[in-house]
């Protein structure tokens, strides 16, 4: 293959994974370095393939990663004799079945796969997974801290019960911001060695202001945006599929009117998959065509089109790492370097993603949530387990629950009132003999699809042109007779809405409205928006000015001159507040959940609340002494934080939707779910220093 040497990352985890062959490891280096081959060149040494049963589980958070990936170790495995199989819901049945029948070799597959060969092939589970070596997680950062994570944990430790002997994981990733939660999700951190290759990625940035007065993209940017991605090959990712299909047709657009090339696209998870694999084999195998794909997070994690020279962001990502592992999708061919080009529309955009920028270039990374207690995911599994199972007794699931790595903060106490209401609810039943089965209401949930997974999918109508799917789209108001939309880089015309089948008719036209999508909330990082206050407070802007044009200046100087009247001097522990005669407004510059926690307690003390998060500045219709007044008493509102979180819940059931089985546990369970993921019970803030104008 014309290697010349290897990478760093490679030659280090081949030395410390042959020399420790039962470790565990995490392998963290930058996008492009070789971590694949890194973590299969030494196991493809060391392990017997020979012998009958799976030998390797390859883990990843995307279908299409698995398809990408799929092809990059068969390569590897070709000389080997190593059979290579992918299984999701949408591989090749037949290999499928070949694989139950006489298991061997390497798989790849998702979690929600796993789940699912636990719940309907459990008899010929052990049999498949007895010998298994080695699980090697791709992307691991995606699992770190997340719901997700927390049911691949629990299905590795169920897998690991399945084992004769313990195996190995192996995790790959290039932005993780905490290390030791990585190691503890092996389920075994004292064992787990980290493994960092901590060479830069040489990137080149530039980021340009075009003020939106409207909620569409501004012509000049689209123009702007048109001639510096029309010679390249190119990845645009707004922050909604909505944005990403305004940006495709818009570009395509332009593009016919000048006599452009024709190649735009739009990847996201409503396009339907036939058509992003269709893009995707397009953009790996363009050598002379340039392109343009306007995608979501479904190319940000590592499917490889190596071609790309470089990546635009439009407005703010939610986070350093999604923007890092972003930009890492260019400047992967030698002597290439990655290309960031981003743009904002409005000022507070601009200042938070110069924020992202500069933490980044200091080390920082945001760290993964924790989830100590993850009550909603203790139930998915427990229901898992009782459909696996076909049978067990309370004692015996709670003593498998406790024994889970992924619940070792839950008490058994916890479990046994979760399961008790389980059982009142029809979840679970209880048999004379005293097994748990599950209930009639259990048996609907668990045998739906999306019972695997345990994050939230919309209900969407799949839209179709004579006969070809084109995607799907969530209810809303736009899917009316007569309405045009966008979606897969198009515009079309909706000639009929079937409720019934749950489809759209759609033909071709020539204008349209970008279709709306939900998204879950942002969580923003409280140094994201401190490093917010310091460059409006102090000299940091002045050496973010290199890489902004002169309007991105300009517009950072006058939000500079607006905050210079509070005269704060210490942004880590002051916050500007500006009074009017009926109205105060804090700047709270902190994270999402502080400041939902704030906007919660002003509304349970009376007052109305209106909470701007792109600016952070939290809106309180009182005038100054009652509210410090309240400001002064918000400890003492933390103290009865349940029953206000209670009242907030019964009053918008909506607070809980990030839950996806949150809903389906007794009301103290909820609470406590919406305390420690939701909102800041510690609400550091109110010990700061508020610097007050009028």
């Amino acid at each position: 293959r014309a290697w010349e040497q290897l990478r760093p990352i490679q030659a280090a985890a081949i030395q410390h994974i042959i020399a420790q062959p039962k470790g565990h490891f995490v392998l963290a280096s930058k996008t492009a370095s070789g971590k694949t081959e890194a973590a299969f060149l030494p196991i493809l040494s060391l392990v017997d393939f020979a012998q009958s049963g799976v030998q390797v589980l390859y883990i990843s958070p995307l279908v299409a990663l698995i398809n990408d990936q799929f092809e990059r170790v068969e390569a590897l495995c070709k000389y080997l004799d190593v059979k290579v199989t992918k299984w999701h819901g949408e591989a090749n049945r037949t290999q499928k079945q070949k694989l139950l029948a006489a298991p061997e070799g390497i798989v790849l597959i998702t979690p929600e796969s796993i789940e699912a060969l636990f719940a309907h092939q459990a008899s010929a589970l052990r049999q498949m997974f007895r010998s298994l070596k080695y699980v090697v997680i791709d992307e691991i950062h995606a699992f770190v801290g997340t719901d997700r994570g927390t049911q691949l944990k629990s299905l590795l430790w169920r897998l690991q019960q399945l084992n004769e002997a313990s195996f190995s994981i192996i995790g790959l990733s290039a932005t993780l911001g905490d290390y030791a939660q990585a190691k503890q999700f092996t389920g075994d951190a004292a064992r787990t060695k980290v493994l960092v290759d901590k060479s830069e990625s040489d990137i080149e940035v530039d980021f340009r202001y075009y003020a939106a007065t409207t909620p569409d993209l501004p012509l000049p940017l689209l123009k702007d945006l048109y001639r510096e991605t029309k010679d390249h090959k190119t990845l645009i990712f707004p922050n909604t599929r909505g944005r990403a299909e305004e940006v495709a047709v818009k570009l395509k657009k332009i593009s016919e009117r000048v006599g452009g090339h024709a190649h735009y696209y739009s990847h996201h998870s409503s396009v339907d998959k036939t058509l992003r694999e269709h893009i995707e084999n397009f953009a790996k195998s363009a050598v002379r065509d340039n392109f343009c794909i306007a995608c979501t997070s479904t190319l940000e994690l590592g499917i490889d089109i190596g071609s790309v020279e470089r990546v635009v962001q439009i407005d703010a990502t939610h986070s350093i790492a999604s923007l890092i592992q972003r930009v890492g999708r260019s400047g992967r061919q030698a002597g290439q370097r990655s290309r960031l080009l981003l743009y904002a529309t409005y000022k507070w955009s601009l200042l938070q993603s110069l924020a992202c920028w500069l933490l980044y270039r200091e080390g920082f990374i945001e760290p993964p949530q924790t989830q100590a207690r993850p009550y909603d995911i203790l139930l998915h599994q427990a229901l898992a387990i009782a459909k696996e199972r076909l049978g067990i007794a309370q004692a015996d699931l709670v003593d498998l629950l406790a024994a889970n790595s992924a619940f070792a903060q839950i008490d058994k106490s916890d479990m046994h009132a979760i399961l008790e209401h389980a059982l009142n609810g029809d979840l679970l039943e209880k048999l004379r003999n005293g097994e748990l089965i599950l209930g009639l209401t259990g048996e609907k949930i668990v045998n739906k699809r999306d019972f695997y997974s345990v994050f939230q999918s919309e209900e969407s109508y799949r839209v179709v042109h004579a006969g070809t799917t084109i995607g799907e789209i969530p209810l809303s108001d736009q899917l009316e007779e007569g309405d045009n939309i966008l979606l897969s880089a198009r515009t079309w015309r909706i000639e009929h809405v079937d409720h019934t089948a749950r489809r759209i008719e759609v033909v071709p036209t020539d204008e349209g409205k970008k279709p709306v999508f939900s998204g879950a909330a942002s969580n923003i990082h409280a140094r994201v928006r401190e490093k917010m206050l310091q460059l409006l407070t102090t000299d940091e802007a002045y050496r973010a000015y290199e890489i902004l044009d002169p309007s991105g200046i300009e517009t950072i100087e006058i939000l500079r001159a607006e905050f210079q009247h509070f005269a704060v001097t210490q942004p880590q522990r002051q916050r500007p507040v500006l009074f009017t005669e009926k109205r105060s407004q804090l700047y709270t510059f902190a994270s999402s959940q502080t400041n939902r926690t704030l906007k919660l307690l002003f509304a349970a003390a009376g007052c109305k609340v209106h909470l701007d998060e792109y600016s952070t500045c939290l809106t309180v219709e009182c005038p100054k002494p009652q509210f410090d007044t309240i400001w002064q008493a918000l400890p003492d509102y933390l103290l009865r934080i349940d029953s206000i979180v209670a009242n907030a819940l019964a009053a918008t059931p909506s607070l809980l939707d990030f839950a996806k089985w949150g809903d389906l546990l007794p009301e103290k369970y909820q609470i406590d779910l919406l305390k420690n993921r939701y909102f800041d019970t510690e609400l550091g803030i109110t010990s700061y220093e508020l610097r007050v104008t009028s």
